[in-house]
């Protein structure tokens, strides 16, 4: 396995789950950077009985982290490019704006939780990871794994809930969330 093959078949694997793990848009491409960098450096220590993913999962949840204290310590705002912006402009328009809708409704859901919750709800949820494979990668035990996960899918549908609401001006519950 070279850098090159693993950078060409994860390379969208790693966007997707910085932008999960709520990394700013103006700022993926530092840290996607930061994150293959590390691939780069490591790739020889990577053990080939773990998944490659598991791997890149872990990477990117400490670039995430990285990033958002130095963001943090210097008090620096996210500038965030709006999901509309995003949306492709030759798409069929309904279709585009229903696709922006159900963008918004992830991301609005996505930062009602915590980085922790949100590193496991991402990996297991929307990137598919199995438990095992999180605990592996995150470095925690496996029953922190679903206790993570299960407060993280309670705060996701309140998340959601709560956007839902304040766009139709009522207070009602999603049911089968």
């Amino acid at each position: 396995m070279t850098f090159e093959d693993v950078y060409a078949e994860h390379f969208e694997f790693v966007w997707r789950t910085l932008r999960r793990l709520g990394v700013p848009v103006a700022d993926l491409p530092d840290v996607a950077q930061e994150v293959f960098l590390v691939v780069h450096r490591r790739l020889g220590d990577f053990e080939e009985r773990a998944k490659v993913t598991t791997w890149l999962f872990r990477i990117s949840a400490r670039a995430a982290r990285d990033r958002r204290r130095r963001a943090h310590v210097r008090r620096e705002i996210s500038a965030e490019e709006s999901l509309l912006e995003a949306v492709d402009p030759a798409a069929d328009p309904s279709r585009a704006l229903e696709r922006a809708d159900d963008h918004a409704l992830l991301e609005q859901g996505l930062s009602a939780l915590d980085q922790e919750q949100r590193e496991v709800f991402t990996a297991f949820e929307l990137e598919g990871m199995p438990g095992h494979a999180i605990a592996a990668a995150l470095e925690i035990p496996l029953g922190t794994v679903y206790s993570r996960l299960r407060l993280g899918r309670e705060r996701f549908r309140q998340g959601i809930t709560r956007a839902v609401a304040r766009r139709s001006g009522t207070r009602f519950r999603l049911e089968g969330l």
